[in-house]
This record gives structure tokens, C-alpha cells and sequence, in this order.
């Protein structure tokens, strides 16, 4: 990386330094971009995404006509919290390192730069506009959730059970890191509680506390086979008919990529994007549907007892995620909604699935 090479801000993008970027990554030959029109989109809590149309002074055929870039947050508070557990090193080297071996749809990168010592980042990608972007207040229906069972499949199935996925070292947390997320958690919690006790259902509340009873157990690590994880599997990080329907879905935000459990990403989607009502009635065929997926890329030796075990700790992920995320970024009007949206929808699929005493029979 050279200060050439990185844009701190959308502001620094200008129409030179945006040349020189796609020049290198190969999208250009001759052609350079004379005016650039930034609008800001998607809906991220940690980082800031910016659409720039492009304007060139030739026509060259592969030239992208408008391009993502993804920054830090200009917003302190969530900077610090991305840059703390590394979350912006994780997505710039996911688009680096990771991206080509797995066949989920992500947009393709013209630049993934990260300066390890302030943890600003530039993420020049792939538009996939027009699309539908998922929306996690809303949720969706049934045939998107398929979409994203076979996406998850696309990511775990080709580095299913792969033991070098251990040997990458920004896949791995540092233990300074489990240690930070369990001694800290019951400060999050109280923060969530004082910030939300007056929204958030007491039965749900609730639900959160006794998460922060088990949240060691929650932490230590379990007997599952390891593959690429995305995390933060859900719908405000996806675009469903992208390029104009050429894509049924594409996966977004990278920053939580880790080595774990599928199935966490499965159920926290289920979870997150399904009405009570809808997951009740498509839930065990969606679970079926992602592990008929994993079929394809030779994945035969899971299911059963062990996957559905997994799928109910899994669901804890949004519980957990619910409270973490929400106390540790900006606060904002749509954020608690979707905060409050996502706590009601995790931790009544956990009181109805009985997640804890899954966890509880594992760790015992």
C-alpha cells in the first residue's frame, strides 16, 4: 500500500487518483475518467458505501460505468469498534485472499487497500446496480431465503472441513479477542438494557440476560467442521436480482468472515429474515435445502441430529449480534429498529427452538 494507492474518505476519490486504480486492476486501457457523481447507498452501521457514476473521455468496452467504494465510518464511535475486532482488515483481505476460492457471488474488487495502522480502507468493487437490496426490517419471502441457502451453500461447500483455513491468520481471532468479547459482553448488555428496556419485550430481555449467563459457553469453541463463515448473513447485506437480474443474489460486507460453524449463517439468517409465522413453516425445508446444496460441492457427511443441533446454537449469533453491534455503533432512528427488529425475531426463534439448553448439552 502507498498513499497513492489508498483513499481515505469518498472524498478522495477523484477522478485521477479513480484512473490510476482501475488502470492497475486492469479495467482500463487508455480511457480516463473525467468527472465522477457520488451518491451514498446501502444501509451499513460500521462502514460507508458510496456509488460513483463515471464519466470518460473515450469509450473503451469494458470500462465500468459506475463503481462502490466502501470506507471506514466517518462516525468515530463505529470506527473504533470496526477497527478493534479487526473488521476492516477481515473484508479488505477477504477480496484479496479468500474471495476466488469459495463460489458464493461477491462483487468483484479493482482495489482493496487497508493501512494497518490507522485502519482506514478503500474497497473499489463491482456495481451490481440495478438490484433489490434485502431489507432487514422487512424481511422477505420464501423464494429469497432459498436464494440465500444456496448462496450460503456457495460458501461453505468449497472450503468445507478445510484444515488450512487455520493456518490464515486474519481468519483466526486473536484469543485477546474472545477474552475482549466475553469479559466485556456484560458491559454490552447493560448498556443494550439501559438503552432499550423500555422497547424490547420482557420475555425477550429476558432472553438476552440468560445469554449473558451462558456467554462463555457460548465463546468456547465447539466440534463442528470448520469453513468460511460469513457471520453477518442477512438480508441488509444482500442484493437480490442484481445486474438487473442476471444475478439471483449477491453477498455483500465481509467484514465478520471468520473460520466457523455454516450452519451459524444459516440459522441467523432464517432467523433475521423470515416473519415468525413464515420461518415456522419453511424453516426445516430451507435447512434441508442448504444441505442438499452442500451435495455439489461433495459435502456427504453432514446432517441429521449434528446439523440441526448446530442450526439451534447457531441462533444465539443474533441474539448476541443484536446486542454487540447495537451499543457499539452510532445511534440512529433506523438503526434501533432494526436493532429491536432483529432482537425480537433471534431470541424468539431461541426461546421457541430452546437454543441455550442446546448449548448447555454441548458444553456439558
Amino acid at each position: 500500500m502507498t498513499p497513492q494507492t489508498l483513499a481515505r474518505t469518498p472524498d478522495e476519490v477523484t477522478p485521477d487518483w479513480l484512473t490510476e486504480a482501475l488502470r492497475r486492476a486492469g479495467a482500463l486501457r487508455d480511457a480516463k475518467v473525467t468527472d465522477i457523481a457520488a451518491k451514498r447507498v446501502g444501509n451499513g452501521m460500521l462502514g460507508d458505501s458510496v456509488q460513483f457514476r463515471l464519466t470518460y473521455d473515450r469509450v473503451e468496452d469494458e470500462a465500468p460505468a459506475s463503481v462502490v467504494g466502501k470506507f471506514a465510518s466517518a462516525d468515530p464511535v463505529s470506527k473504533a469498534t470496526g477497527a478493534s475486532v479487526g473488521l476492516y482488515a477481515k473484508e479488505v483481505n477477504f477480496y484479496r485472499e479468500l474471495r476466488d476460492t469459495v463460489a458464493v457471488r461477491s462483487p468483484h474488487p479493482y482495489v482493496a487497500e487497508i493501512d494497518p495502522a490507522t485502519q482506514d480502507f478503500t474497497l473499489i468493487l463491482e456495481d451490481l446496480a440495478p438490484a433489490r437490496g434485502g431489507d432487514q426490517i422487512a424481511g422477505c419471502g420464501l423464494a429469497d431465503a432459498e436464494h440465500a441457502m444456496d448462496q450460503a451453500a456457495a460458501l461453505h461447500g468449497p472450503r468445507w472441513g478445510d484444515p488450512t483455513l487455520a493456518e490464515i491468520p486474519w481468519m483466526i481471532p486473536k484469543a485477546s479477542l474472545g477474552e475482549y468479547l466475553v469479559t466485556g459482553f456484560p458491559g454490552f448488555l447493560a448498556a443494550f438494557r439501559e438503552r432499550y428496556d423500555d422497547m424490547l419485550e420482557p420475555e425477550y430481555m429476558a432472553e438476552c440476560l440468560r445469554l449473558g449467563d451462558n456467554i462463555l459457553s457460548f465463546f468456547t469453541p465447539r466440534q463442528v467442521p470448520p469453513t468460511a463463515q460469513h457471520t453477518d448473513f442477512r438480508l441488509d447485506n444482500m442484493l437480490f436480482q442484481a445486474n438487473g437480474g442476471a444475478t439471483p443474489l449477491a453477498v455483500l460486507d465481509w467484514q465478520s468472515v471468520a473460520v466457523g460453524s455454516g450452519m451459524l449463517d444459516v440459522a441467523y439468517f432464517i432467523g433475521a429474515g423470515l416473519l415468525a409465522e413464515d420461518r415456522r413453516k419453511h424453516e426445516a425445508a430451507l435447512v434441508e435445502r442448504y444441505l442438499e446444496a452442500l451435495k455439489a460441492y461433495g459435502v456427504r457427511d453432514y446432517g441429521g441430529d449434528q446439523a440441526w443441533r448446530d442450526y439451534r446454537i447457531g441462533i444465539l449469533q443474533g441474539v448476541f449480534t443484536a446486542i454487540f453491534a447495537s451499543v457499539g455503533t452510532v445511534r440512529t432512528a433506523r438503526g434501533d429498529q432494526m436493532f429491536m427488529t432483529m432482537a425480537r425475531r433471534h431470541c424468539q426463534h431461541s426461546i421457541e427452538l430452546d437454543s441455550l439448553k442446546a448449548l448447555r448439552d454441548v458444553a456439558n
